[in-house]
């Protein structure tokens, strides 16, 4: 029997800590290794609890739960992150993606969703709420209307796309609109292993390192940059 997911929780409201502590100490494939209620105590502890995934709130008291991400980042870099927040406008969206969260769930999601979204990322998807994706496709649309101003990075990640093939660019699409990669391959009618294959040969051409990075990179926008575009 494979290892049981670890994973954290940072959240302020105690009620909806206990409540996520809850649902995945109740599932069998996970494992809760800790819970915060703040983003100081999280980014001090987290790392000598080894998490798989981290479910972080956004809006934490004193340091917020985008600077917590940024930090567990830069010294636990294969730790996936999502963002569990009731925020789904552009701004904490993208500096949510932009600091290098893995996923970005609304907390009115319902418990099978969470469950399934943590799954997904550990198999290798970037599971977002659908309300958000749908934002980022019309983001996306809205860089591709020829009648729009095209910011500076746009254009130079626009040229960076130029390089996929089109069974590529289906496979990136996909991923920025929600879906799992065992979902793409059934969208597509392709296996697992192809998509796996195409989605090494994304991040080789592009330049980055993971699943937020590429999708940024195809809705205009280069990793790194702090500031957010409205629609």
């Amino acid at each position: 029997m494979s290892q049981p997911i670890r994973i954290a929780i940072v959240e302020d409201d105690a009620g909806l800590r206990e409540t996520l502590q809850q649902v995945f100490g109740a599932a069998p494939d996970f494992k809760v290794v800790g819970t915060f209620g703040d983003g100081e105590s999280a980014a001090r502890q987290l790392p000598g609890k080894t998490p798989d995934v981290v479910l972080m709130d956004i809006n934490l008291p004193g340091m917020s739960g985008i600077d917590c991400l940024r930090q567990l980042k830069a010294g636990m870099p294969r730790v996936r992150v999502i963002m569990v927040t009731v925020y789904d406008d552009n701004d904490n969206l993208f500096q949510s993606l932009v600091a290098g969260a893995d996923g970005y769930l609304l907390k009115r999601a319902t418990r099978l969703r969470l469950l399934d979204s943590v799954r997904e990322i550990v198999g290798g998807g970037a599971p977002i709420s659908p309300s958000v994706a749908r934002r980022m496709v019309e983001y996306f649309h809205h860089l591709n209307d020829p009648a729009s101003p095209k910011p500076a990075q746009a254009v130079a990640a626009s040229l960076d796309l130029r390089g996929l093939t089109g069974r590529e660019r289906e496979v990136l699409g996909k991923l920025a609109e929600g879906f799992a990669p065992k979902e793409v391959a059934s969208e597509l009618g392709i296996s697992w292993d192809t998509v796996r294959n195409h989605v090494t040969n994304i991040y080789a051409k592009l330049h980055v390192h993971s699943c937020s990075e590429a999708i940024l990179k195809y809705l205009g926008r280069t990793p790194g940059t702090e500031q957010s575009h409205k629609l």
